[in-house]
């Protein structure tokens, strides 16, 4: 008989944490993989009765139509339907469903080699919470993998994690990995596609799981049909999943960035213009540093904004800093700083209608008038911006000391 299984709900969530009496579930998601999941259960079967080890094969079916389900069973595994598409739908409901107190996942493609899991079952034993296979020291044999993921994919996309999320994990995208199930069920996984593979370390790495690398071989997979995979598909959600889970990489240091250069070129100019080796800045440079100070000042906003949201939609960890921060930027004081700005900004403003007002509202030099102008409307902008997000931070009211390090 094949189980139906779904994205559990809360209740459900609580249920699936109590303790399982079985050690370890081998997990393959599985979507028409007919040629290869049979060989995938009998080898994960081999490995169970080789290293004595009280285990389940488990396969989560995502709407096979060529009777993988059926071959899985009889291969011996346990199958389970998952009715929300997805690579991602697939594992999270397969975790779920899961008997055992570890469980070690990878495609049934045969593409890894399931007879061979000792390492992985040895490190999450010894306490790790996620165990990854490393590709790129096991070994990728001729044919396994395209040369665009690679060189290129692959490589560029585990830098950038491990940039944004100071971890020294060196290949963020392999299939094969094990975890301690119960640990994996706090995370909150809900990434239904590729990007799940993202997903899991990132939380992992915030919510300072054990992290272990084992060096994995990866052959070419058994079957004739092409890969789900979309290299710039699947490639772009690994990505986007990676900056918004990072607002300091996408919002803040982009925006602080802009805020010094815009600052900067704005004192420089605001007496007039200056020439370098014979180029000339004027006003004109002048009014896009001020559209760069303003984008900057909002992206700076965004980032706090954003990064609040994740903390109380406990998709991101309460950090010192954030906490400190928070502290000190009351709703009341940014309104007061936010005032203060806009201010100096209209006090600039009447300085410049009484330079108007002074040559009887005719036409004025646009070298000189223009410069205490651009700096009034930048303070006046900046401020009410700051005056506003102090309000929108006091409705979304994260209080930094209720709100625990996850």
């Amino acid at each position: 008989m094949v189980a139906v299984v779904t994205i559990p709900s809360t209740a459900e969530a609580r249920e699936a944490l109590r303790p399982r009496t079985t050690e370890l579930t081998i997990l393959m998601p599985c979507l028409n993989e007919a040629e290869t999941v049979a060989v995938c259960v009998r080898k994960a079967h081999e490995f169970l009765q080789r290293a004595g080890v009280l285990g389940e094969v488990l396969v989560a079916d995502n709407g096979s139509s060529d009777g993988s389900a059926e071959l899985a069973e009889r291969a011996g595994a346990r199958v389970v339907r998952v009715a929300q598409k997805g690579y991602g739908s697939a594992l999270i409901a397969g975790i779920a469903a899961a008997h055992g107190r570890f469980v070690i996942m990878a495609d049934a493609d045969d593409s890894y080699d399931f007879s061979r899991l000792d390492g992985f079952l040895q490190s999450l034993r010894n306490g790790h919470e996620l165990v990854i296979g490393h590709r790129f020291r096991g070994g990728i044999r001729p044919g396994a993998m395209p040369w665009l993921h690679r060189y290129l994919g692959n490589p560029v996309l585990s830098f950038i994690g491990r940039l944004f999320f100071s971890c020294r994990i060196g290949d963020f995208h392999c299939g094969l990995r094990g975890i301690d199930r119960v640990a994996a069920l706090r995370l909150g996984l809900r990434a239904p596609g590729m990007e799940f593979a993202s997903e899991m370390i990132v939380k992992g790495v915030l919510a300072g799981w054990k992290i272990d690398e084992v060096p994995t071989v990866l052959s070419p997979d058994g079957r004739s049909r092409p890969p789900h995979l979309r290299s710039w598909r699947d490639g772009w959600r690994h990505l986007r999943f990676l900056l918004m889970m990072s607002p300091r990489w996408l919002l803040f240091y982009p925006g602080m960035s802009l805020i010094t250069a815009g600052v900067a070129v704005e004192l420089l100019l605001m007496r007039g213009p200056i020439a370098v080796h014979g180029v000339g800045f004027g006003v004109h440079t002048m009014l896009y540093a001020a559209g760069a100070t303003i984008l900057g000042l909002q992206l700076v906003l965004f980032s706090v904004i954003g990064r609040t949201v994740g903390v109380l939609k406990h998709l991101l960890p309460m950090t010192p800093r954030l906490r400190a921060f928070l502290r000190v930027f009351t709703v009341e004081r940014g309104i007061l700083l936010g005032v203060a700005l806009g201010l100096t900004g209209l006090a600039l403003a009447v300085y410049s209608l009484d330079t108007w007002f002074r040559a009887r509202f005719g036409p004025l030099n646009p070298l000189t008038a223009m410069h205490a102008v651009i700096t009034s409307v930048t303070l006046m902008l900046a401020g009410g911006e700051i005056l506003f997000a102090s309000f929108l931070l006091g409705l979304i009211d994260v209080h930094p000391d209720e709100s625990a390090d996850e």
